[in-house]
Order: C-alpha cells, then structure tokens, then sequence
C-alpha cells in the first residue's frame, strides 16, 4: 500500500490541474462579438470602457416606458410621425404615437450636449472658443469669434435657448478637448441610460444619424429638467448675456409656446432639420403637475403640443 500512495497522488494532481487550466481558460475568454446584423454606432465608436461602467447607474434606470396601447386618443389637426405625453412626477405614460419609432432628432441631440456640459462644469468657468466654431453651420448664438473668451453660463444659454450650433462645438471642444471626443462621451450616456434608440454623431443635430425615439428623449426630458441650471435657462422667453469683450447681447428663445405665452410653460428643446422635420419637446406645468409632450417631425409642433395637453386637461388624464 504505501508504494502506491505516490502514483496516487501523482494521478489526483494531474486532474486538479487539469481542471483549473480549464476554468482559467474560459474566464480568459473575450466578451461574445456585436451579433450579425445589430446596428453600430454611427461615426462614433463605443470606445474601450469597460462594460461595467455602461451599466446603468443606481437611480438612473428608465421611467418612461411605453407598454401596450395608447392610455389616451388625440387627435390632432396636423400630421406627426411620433409622440409621446408623460407626467413628470410619476412617470406615467398619457398618451403616445408610435413611439419606438427611430427618426433624425435635429437639435434636441442638443440635450444630452447640456447635460454632460453641466455635469463637467461650472457656471463661471471660462471658455476659449475654439476654430471649429467657424465651421458651424445653421443656427448660431452669434458673436463667438474664435479666440475670444466666454463663459459656460453664457454659452448654455445660445445653446438652449438660441439652438446654437456655434455654442454646442464650443462648449463640447471645451469639456471633452474636440468633437469626437464628446459624442463618444454622448453614446456612452446614451447606453449607460438604456436609450436603446438613441445614436450620436455631433454635439449639435445637424448630421441625420443623430436619431432618437419618443421614448428616449422623454428620458432625456426627465434628466434635463431636473437638471437646476438647465432646467432654469430653458424656461427663459429672453435673456442678456455677456460674450467676453463685446458686453450684453440679447438672446430670445425657440420655443414656440414660450413666444406666444402660454400659460404654465417651463421649457423645452426645439429643433428643425430637412431631414427631422420641426421638433419640440415641451413642459408645461399646471395645477401642481408637470406635463411633458414630445413631438417629432410635427407640421406645426407648437400647436400640436396644446392640442395633446388641452384633450388630456378635458379626460381627466
């Protein structure tokens, strides 16, 4: 018997070290590959992060879920593509039109530009506007020479209320140090926040392949306005602000419903592209409650808002 003890230990380290290579070897393994056919990231790719940190954050996990059929009917007098009505508060779906529906989002990309922006500073810090401000195309806040030095507060506002695609490239050049490198940090928000719709490929709307869905930027409305310094700019009819050495312009809003007045409004986003269409998201709060109407592609959006919140007044919704 005790000849035989070291052929048996000799036999039962081999199987245990056989058994460990094994299991070293699959938990050396790479992650599975994209699966064939899902769609990548436009422009953008995902980058090198590591997946635990596109999880979705603690609190952060979507409310805005749209299940089954339309809670509420509107009908309204003008053609859109998609929609969606929801109670800021709660959560609660009113009313929706297709809206999982993919679609070119125009300037509300213009949203998750400020938010990243008001996470990354703060309302006095300065920026150098950079020379890809020159190259902006379409709507401007204006006087934002290359160069020239203005602050985060002033440029949030040509942003949000101005739709500027000159401020959006200075302020994402001065968060992330170029374009490209602040639309990857936009996509990683966008998975990071379970906005499965969601794709960008420039800090301001004007390329088509900034898409999103109803959904989504419902989530996207719900971040912005509980956001203070976004939430505080965008509910503005008119403001001044100082652009460096040039003293006090005046910048006045985009939004439809905050021109003509109407009443309980707190914001949002416009945006308009060929490709888009008029966009808008609108909140307007009545009675102790937040209503939130998000329209895409929309023939005449602002009317179409008060429609979608005058029928939901008139059901008790």
């Amino acid at each position: 018997m005790r000849l035989r003890w070291p052929l048996l230990l000799v036999l039962l380290a081999a199987v245990c070290a056989a058994g460990c290579g094994s299991s070293g070897s699959q938990a050396a393994r790479p992650p599975a590959a994209v699966a064939a056919g899902e769609d990548p990231e436009p422009v953008i790719d995902p980058g090198t992060a590591p997946i635990e940190d596109l999880r979705p954050a603690p609190g952060t996990l979507p409310r805005v879920r749209v299940l089954g059929r339309s809670p509420a009917r509107v009908r309204l007098r003008q053609g859109i593509r998609s929609g969606l009505a929801f109670d800021l508060g709660s959560g609660r779906v009113l009313w929706s039109r297709d809206a999982h529906r993919v679609l070119p989002i125009a300037s509300l990309t213009k949203l998750m530009t400020a938010l990243l922006v008001t996470e990354a500073t703060r309302p006095r810090d300065v920026v150098r506007i950079p020379r890809d401000v020159a190259r902006a195309r379409g709507s401007r806040m204006g006087h934002l020479k290359p160069g020239r030095s203005v602050r985060v507060e002033a440029l949030l506002h040509g942003l949000l209320m101005s739709s500027g695609n000159d401020a959006a490239v200075a302020l994402a050049v001065h968060v992330a140090g170029s374009q490209r490198r602040f639309v990857r940090r936009m996509n990683e928000r966008a998975k990071r926040w379970a906005l499965p719709c969601t794709r960008f490929a420039d800090p301001h709307g004007l390329d088509p392949r900034n898409t999103s869905c109803a959904e989504d930027l419902a989530q996207l409305a719900e971040h912005a306005l509980n956001d203070e310094r976004i939430a505080r700019i965008a509910r503005k009819r008119s403001a001044k602000v100082r652009i460096g050495s040039l003293g006090l312009r005046w910048l006045a809003t985009t939004n439809p419903l905050l021109r003509v007045r109407y009443p309980g409004t707190v914001g949002l986003k416009t945006g308009f592209t060929n490709r888009a269409g008029r966009c808008l998201v609108a909140a307007v709060r009545r009675g102790g409650r937040t209503r939130v109407v998000v329209l895409l592609h929309a023939e005449n959006p602002g009317e179409g808002v008060q429609r979608v919140l005058e029928t939901l007044t008139r059901n008790g919704t």
